[in-house]
């Protein structure tokens, strides 16, 4: 992926956004009874969490989780997919459930056997269906943001250059 396609995919949050998905992760985590909840970029930063966190880092899990999902990526292509979209972990006590969301993150729900896989499915199509249109909402603030900061950087560059050339 290019810089330029990097640049245009790329979400801004503001604080107001962050609290409306955070709200979205704690009401997922209470009636889903899953431990914690991750929203990681696609690149591996960590954009939020909410749950209990005790045993681990959770900018190096969003690494691993990204890691993960891009190798997986690279899997389903030898398959003949386009992509996988969720993604799923079962350990002795925990369990992690991956999905990607609106091709932009990835949510990351950690659970242990006080609640079920089909628990934790079910919430996670209704809180990504509602993230997708948080996205939304954002990317349309981004694009607005981007071209603000193209048509004052234009404007100042200019500005700067006639200054400096001028006689």
């Amino acid at each position: 992926m290019d810089d330029k396609t990097l640049r245009d995919n790329r979400l801004i949050f503001y604080k107001d956004d962050i609290e409306k998905i955070n709200k979205l992760l704690e009401e997922f985590i209470n009636v889903s009874g899953s431990k914690c909840a991750f929203l990681v970029d696609k690149s591996g930063h960590l954009i939020t969490q909410e749950g209990i966190i005790t045993s681990f880092n959770p900018e190096t899990l969003s690494a691993l989780i990204a890691g993960s999902f891009a190798a997986t990526k690279e899997m389903a292509r030898i398959l003949g997919e386009s992509e996988f979209s969720v993604l799923f972990h079962q350990g002795k006590k925990d369990h992690i459930h991956i999905s990607l969301v609106s091709d932009r993150a990835i949510l990351a729900i950690v659970f242990d056997e006080t609640t079920t896989i089909g628990m934790v499915r079910l919430y996670t199509h209704e809180t990504i269906d509602k993230l997708e249109k948080i996205f939304k909402v954002v990317s349309t603030k981004t694009r607005a943001a981007n071209e603000i900061v193209r048509e004052d950087f234009a404007s100042t560059a200019k500005d700067e250059l006639d200054s400096l050339f001028k006689e």
